[in-house]
């Protein structure tokens, strides 16, 4: 497996998949599992090295990686520009690459100019070349990689991903206090729709005038953000970045989480860990996140870009109206890191043959 950063260094979606597969992976009786990328490394695995550095160094740092590879070996990335080629002294290896989202979209979508936008999905279609599988997290993925990258549907796997049971637990919600906490945990950039729950949050408050909205994360348009919520007062906090003890601690304190994702969203590992956690999350219905509460309760996806829906079902939730702290959990025990790591075995074995 080759990724990106390992989550303990670098938080985020993608990394926090990579190294819980690499974990659930490692448990498997039948796999014998090897992981690099930037960053302190998880127990077992290889680091490339800190996180400075130009994009440029990096990739060449992961493209001469020489681990030991053998005829049995499959190889997996999880990010386009790191990792070596899939060839060893024998010939070419099987390869699988995660398409966790077009990195050139994102890029134009944060304002960068046509021709960086343009070489980055040259590099993306360079770096697909040759793949035997795809792994997408839901069939929104799916569609956009057949659709604009031009990959067969039948070299494409949708395999949802998983979330750490033990880490989280449902407990049940604190009727004792005078506060009514929502959490948003998302990466400040635009695309991520905070912009639409600040709007979304007078009309909150104008029912549930003790609501209080805590947003953990930090990002490019974080200055623009805590300007948009100035004329809200102390009843939005911006946690800035915390660490998962902290986090739990929020899960607990909060009736609800929202997940305002306006584009590009893959699936939205943090909706299921707000399940895990006895939450139930209100998603937008951008891309794959409405794959996580389907099967619970389908009124908790409202359209993205809407704050005047988004206001209504956060008001409706905190009047009692949303999947007890039970339910939730329940659901996200559907989603278990050992049976998508089952799956990714099943598919290593089905390409190597």
């Amino acid at each position: 497996m080759t990724g990106s950063e390992w989550f303990a260094s670098a938080p985020g979606g993608l990394n926090r998949y990579f190294t819980e597969l690499y974990h659930a992976l490692t448990r498997q009786p039948d796999a014998e599992v090897s992981a690099a990328a930037f960053g302190a490394a998880a127990p077992g695995a290889q680091s490339w090295g800190g996180l400075g550095g130009s994009t440029l160094r990096r990739a060449r740092t992961a493209f001469l990686d020489r681990a030991e590879l053998h005829r049995d070996t499959v190889l997996d990335r999880h990010f386009c520009l790191y990792g070596p080629a899939a060839i060893d002294r024998r010939g070419r290896l099987p390869l699988v690459i995660h398409f966790h989202g077009p990195w050139a979209a994102e890029s134009r979508l944060t304002g960068q100019g046509a021709a960086a936008v343009r070489a980055k999905y040259l590099l993306e279609r360079l770096r697909y070349a040759g793949a035997d599988r795809f792994v997408v997290l839901s069939n929104h993925f799916r569609d956009v990689l057949h659709t604009d990258y031009r990959v067969s549907l039948d070299r494409i796997a949708v395999i949802p991903p998983g979330v750490d049971l033990d880490r989280f637990h449902a407990s049940p919600l604190r009727p004792d206090t005078d506060t009514r906490t929502v959490l948003c945990v998302r990466r400040l950039e635009r695309r991520m729709g905070i912009d639409t729950l600040l709007r979304a949050w007078p009309d909150v408050l104008a029912e549930h005038p003790a609501a209080r909205l805590v947003i953990v994360g930090t990002g490019t348009a974080e200055a623009e953000l805590r300007s948009a919520a100035t004329p809200l007062g102390d009843t939005v906090e911006f946690a800035g970045h915390i660490d998962d003890h902290r986090l739990t601690e929020l899960y607990e304190q909060a009736e609800l989480t929202v997940v305002p994702t306006t584009a590009l969203e893959g699936f939205g590992l943090i909706a299921l860990e707000s399940l895990a956690a006895g939450r139930p999350p209100i998603v937008t219905d951008c891309g794959g996140l409405p794959d996580s509460v389907r099967g619970l309760d389908a009124s908790l996806i409202v359209p993205a870009r809407d704050a005047d829906a988004l206001g209504a079902r956060i008001t409706a939730a905190l009047h009692g109206t949303a999947p007890t702290p039970a339910q939730c959990r329940a659901h996200a025990e559907t989603f278990s890191w050992d049976v998508t790591a089952e799956r990714h075995l099943t598919m290593y074995r089905a390409i190597r043959q």
